[in-house]
């Protein structure tokens, strides 16, 4: 890994830059002209995603428009505006000093945003940002995976009364923050399947057990974070026989799936996947932190400064006690 110091410009930030599979640099980079309604926030943190920015470390991201190095990752940001362009921002109730998650960003010439969050400032549109609590610091950055769970509950809203998840498969951070939203939205806790020790261990009013424990065949919906593409005949075995029952794919998969169907056809099987979340799930999270009602603590388990980034990516991706790696941009310079 490369450092680069940052030039003294207004429209430069410093940034992690994959400029291929396994080639990280931190750099400065230009940074397009801030627009009218945009805010410019200076980065406290930004978490790694060990899902979609996984696969664009190593290069096993599957196709899809505009995807190309070099490439700034990072859609988990969190940081304070330090700048408004226009009246707008002002309008929809955001000042100076506000702390704000930022869901990626738009904000650099020679890279591609993808998604563009991991950088010491950015520009962004003030309609993308999520004002929270001051108090919330760090753990701000899980607002983009604990939206993500928020929508593969409710699809925005479009599934109430919802058939919750009684089993949900991973006990990463991912499926600690879904288990913990079912019980914040005072739904029936649901049985949480591991199969590493060490993260066994962390359970907040549910259970946890090694799939080889668990004879249970009569599961009415099954969410699986884990992003193992080998796992759907064992989950449409588990279903209730004779029910509909339902599989949501909330992870995201490198490989194809495939399944056996007489099995899922003597179950009326429903597959189901969780696409992105959009910005009203991104709310539905902000109102059950702002209430109380869902904890985030002990879930960040490791921080490292960006000049440490390639130590970071390879923690945050290949050591098991590592729930979520988070980059601490303060005091870093742009």
């Amino acid at each position: 890994m490369a450092t680069e110091p940052c030039a003294n410009s207004p429209h430069k930030a410093l940034a992690i830059v994959f400029y291929k599979p396994l080639e990280l640099h931190v750099r400065a980079l230009d940074m397009v002209a801030p627009q009218a309604g945009d805010v410019e926030v200076s980065v406290r943190y930004s978490g790694i995603s060990t899902g979609t920015e996984r696969m664009l470390w190593d290069g096993t991201m599957p196709p899809f428009p505009g995807l190309s190095y070099p490439l700034v990752p990072g859609y988990e940001t969190v940081g304070v505006i330090v700048k408004t362009f226009g009246p707008q921002a002002n309008a929809a109730g955001l000042e100076l000093g506000d702390l704000v998650f930022v869901p990626g960003s738009y904000s650099f010439q020679s890279a591609q945003n993808i998604f563009g969050g991991s950088a010491s400032r950015l520009f962004v549109a003030h309609d993308r940002v999520v004002k929270l609590p001051q108090a919330i610091g760090i753990e701000g950055v899980l607002f983009a995976l604990a939206a993500t769970c928020y929508h593969a509950l409710s699809l925005g809203g479009q599934r109430w009364p919802l058939v919750p998840p009684d089993l949900i498969v991973g006990h990463g951070v991912m499926g600690r923050l879904l288990a913990r939203i079912v019980i914040a939205l005072g739904l029936p806790a649901p049985t949480v399947w591991e199969t590493q020790v060490l993260r066994s261990e962390g359970a907040r009013g549910y259970s946890v057990i090694h799939p080889d424990e668990d004879n249970r065949r009569d599961y009415r919906a099954i969410y699986d974070v884990s992003g193992d593409s080998h796992l759907l005949n064992t989950l449409i075995g588990r279903l209730k026989m004779g029910a509909t029952g339902e599989v949501c794919l909330a992870g995201f998969y490198k490989n194809d799936l495939t399944f056996a169907y007489a099995p899922a056809f003597m179950r009326e099987t429903q597959i189901r996947i969780a696409a992105q979340w959009k910005k009203h799930d991104l709310d539905a999270i902000s109102r059950l932190v702002h209430e109380g009602n869902l904890p985030l603590d002990d879930l960040i388990t490791h921080t490292e400064k960006p000049t440490n980034a390639q130590t970071a990516y390879q923690t945050a991706f290949s050591d098991p006690r590592c729930l979520k790696m988070v980059l601490d941009w303060t005091g870093t310079t742009a």
